[in-house]
């Protein structure tokens, strides 16, 4: 089995040099990492390999994930706060022959969690996002038996087929620690770099992470009528409904209603 993870490398101090203290990645990073490792270790003949994008400051957190038992990193040369589409599209252009990727379901600067999401869209596999369990022994058989998060403290047990893309919270594993000679040994490797997205600079261009807007009416009425509006003071109360849809009438829906609500949603490819 091909396994892959992908790490997102994080500098939350942008105004001076990179400080070691204040950049890597996330625990929930760290935790896709060792439940790669795990499964590797219950199947004969599979390797873990890691794809990081970043710039070069990242590549003593990729000699890390080699002492730790990576057979293989490398780091895509690109700035980390690229949009989540284009750092999949960029990831996603070297993971074709993967079988399983891992990736954490958040990381440690503004944490939204779309990138693994992007990347099963990219690669045409099944997802499985939010866990916060994995069998690892079902690995010899497969389908692969995962547990993920729902609302309201509920569990959702899924049976995953491969090729797959799952993304993991930090609880599920704890890294392994590296013995002194393998991370003595890394310290002297070249970290492997390839070109990231910076040939497309339309799509590539970074912004500042904002919420999407919201289009609201312009005011209307008497100032009284309008803080009631604003405080929602006798207003009509809220109704809930079930529907049960195919998942592309469901995905049509949501959009509608989020349309009715006036939010500004995308045109589905």
């Amino acid at each position: 089995m091909k396994i892959t993870v992908c790490w997102k490398w994080v500098s939350l101090d942008r105004d001076r040099d990179v400080d070691e203290r204040w950049a890597g990645v996330s625990a929930a990073d760290e935790a896709a990492l060792e439940v790669a490792l795990s499964i590797r270790d219950t199947l004969a003949g599979s390797d873990v390999r890691v794809f990081c994008l970043g710039p070069r400051e990242a590549d003593d957190v990729l000699r890390s994930a080699l002492a730790v038992g990576a057979a293989s990193v490398t780091r895509i040369d690109a700035s980390p706060e690229l949009d989540g589409r284009i750092v999949a599209g960029a990831i996603a252009d070297h993971l074709h022959d993967a079988d399983l990727v891992l990736c954490g379901d958040y990381s440690i600067d503004r944490g939204t969690g779309s990138v693994p999401a992007f990347l099963a869209a990219e690669l045409g596999a099944a997802q499985a996002l939010g866990l916060v369990a994995i069998d690892v022994a079902t690995a010899t058989t497969m389908p692969l038996r995962v547990v993920r998060r729902l609302d309201g403290g509920r569990r959702e047990v899924l049976d995953v087929a491969l090729p797959a893309v799952l993304s993991v919270e930090g609880s599920v594993a704890r890294l392994r620690r590296a013995s002194l000679a393998a991370s003595l040994a890394s310290r002297g490797t070249v970290i492997t770099a390839v070109a990231g997205p910076y040939g497309r600079p339309a799509e590539a261009e970074v912004h500042p992470y904002r919420p999407r807007a919201r289009t609201l009416p312009a005011p209307a009425g008497d100032s009284l009528s309008r803080v009631r509006a604003i405080l929602d003071v006798g207003g009509s109360d809220n109704h809930a409904e079930t529907v049960t849809l195919d998942p592309p009438a469901a995905a049509r829906r949501i959009l509608d209603q989020l349309d009715e609500w006036g939010y500004d949603t995308p045109v589905p490819r």
